[in-house]
């Protein structure tokens, strides 16, 4: 296999374009094409106004502007894409299973097999096939089987090349990533295909921070490394109810166990709980997976990592109806944030639909403000739990373009999501045109106590006493 100079990248997504993209810009001799079977979003991609595009990154547009139409170019024209390239990124959804065998728990591999016959279907020469999806530890053998099994001739190496990627934080991740994995098998042909796909990586980043394992331990260590993650998030949540009964302070207690440099500080910021696309899922399937072996103590261990976040969802919203005097009905709450975390507008598992889930259930009116999140995309995260008509979601919930505006009359305002202007606000403003009392849960702790006591707000902060 000679280096390669074309890129099919199957799947136009919060992985696949960023991926790209960073690609183009590092690799300006290597063609590089992402396609998506959602001509909205390949047309997204296109805009000449960069700031419509489908994914909101910092520092992504500028990227997108320096090489779209030049090494890197967004289309529908799958098969194409596939025949001239390569090496071929399969990044498409893998989302949790919802029916059937593993529901609520194993990955929905449906997309990735039709890519692998799409693949097979179109193939002419031999292909790298590279997983960029997170997917269950085996399924590169899945892959590999549809694909030699074509009947053509033709040879394809698998790769495992899992994302690490935090949203919000993306293009850096990219350009400075703290590590490249690259799994494949350990056959001379397999080692080549390792190399060939080391060497891009190796345009931008040192050759020690590029790992190469077999495949299995790829796909696996993906997984394994979101759950670590969240279970620090659900640790620190945990601690930080403790804290809220024992007048403890949650900070504190991160900072001084934080120090100990067998622990660190990071993922320790206690909040009303993590969202996002991979963490949930990722444990869920790690989860399924355990089971399916049955190492049942294993699967439970896990699993509890998601029992914590849902808690901490859940008390937070309790919190907010029994602060307010056990009632919520007819009430005016203001959400700041929809995102699941700031300087993205992904919403997949936001704290912010759950926590407005549950005051909906108490027939609460929410109204929702967030930078980058739009109305279309809050009513459709709502729909989706299907707990109650369309109708009645639009009944209840309104989203707003001023945030100042929106807490006129209101009782409360809810933190959900830390973005930065929050801090920002002219909040004076907005405590003398709120009801009185007027409360605040900081479900992220961005806020100043003091400062907001001090101009006379009720204040509650996940993680402290009141």
């Amino acid at each position: 296999m000679k280096e390669i100079t074309k890129i099919c990248c199957i799947g136009a997504g919060y992985v696949g374009g960023p991926t790209m993209s960073v690609i183009a810009k590092k690799c300006p001799g290597i063609t590089v094409t992402v396609v998506d079977i959602n001509a909205d979003r390949i047309s997204a991609w296109n805009d000449e106004n960069l700031d419509n595009l489908p994914i909101y990154e910092p520092g992504l547009k500028e990227i997108i502007a320096e090489t779209r139409n030049k090494n890197l170019f967004f289309s529908t024209e799958i098969d194409k894409a596939i025949d001239e390239a390569e090496m071929i990124f399969i990044s498409v959804n893998t989302p949790t299973k919802t029916y059937g065998k593993g529901k609520g728990q194993a990955s929905d591999l449906k997309y990735i097999e039709l890519c692998a016959r799409n693949i097979a279907q179109v193939a002419k020469e031999d292909k790298i096939v590279v997983e960029k999806s997170t997917l269950p530890v085996r399924t590169a053998k899945t892959i590999k089987e549809i694909l030699d099994n074509t009947g053509k001739g033709v040879n394809f190496e698998i790769l495992s090349n899992p994302e690490f990627l935090a949203e919000g934080t993306a293009i850096d991740d990219l350009l400075n990533a703290d590590r490249i994995l690259i799994g494949g098998e350990n056959t001379p042909s397999g080692q080549k295909a390792k190399e060939i796909l080391g060497n891009v990586y190796a345009q931008w980043l040192p050759a020690e921070r590029i790992l190469q394992t077999n495949v299995w331990s790829s796909e696996l260590s993906k997984l394994v490394a979101n759950a670590f993650l969240a279970q620090r998030i659900s640790s620190i949540n945990s601690i930080s109810a403790l804290c809220e009964k024992t007048d403890a302070n949650v900070a504190e207690v991160a900072k001084a166990i934080g120090l100990d440099s067998r622990i660190g500080p990071k993922f320790l910021n206690a909040s009303v709980g993590f969202g996002g696309s991979c963490f949930q899922k990722d444990i869920l399937n790690l989860v399924y997976i355990a089971k399916s072996y049955n190492l049942t103590e294993v699967a439970e261990y896990w699993e509890q990592v998601i029992t914590l976040n849902d808690y901490q969802k859940r008390r937070f919203a309790n919190n907010i109806v029994n602060t307010l005097y056990n009632t919520v009905s007819g009430k005016k709450i203001v959400f700041y944030g929809w995102a699941f975390k700031k300087d993205t507008n992904d919403t997949r598992e936001s704290a912010a639909i759950y926590v407005a889930d549950a005051l909906l259930d108490e027939q609460a009116e929410i109204l929702v403000y967030d930078p980058k999140v739009s109305a279309e995309r809050v009513y459709a995260d709502l729909d989706y739990l299907n707990t109650r008509s369309e109708k009645q979601n639009r009944k209840l919930v309104t989203v707003v373009s001023d945030p100042v505006e929106a807490t006129k009359d209101a009782h409360a305002v809810a933190i959900l999501t830390e973005w930065d202007v929050f801090n920002e606000l002219p909040w004076t403003t907005i405590y003398d045109q709120m009801l009185k009392p007027a409360f605040i849960f900081d479900g992220r702790r961005i806020l100043d106590k003091n400062r907001f006591e001090e101009i006379g707000f009720k204040f509650y902060q996940i993680g402290e006493g009141k």
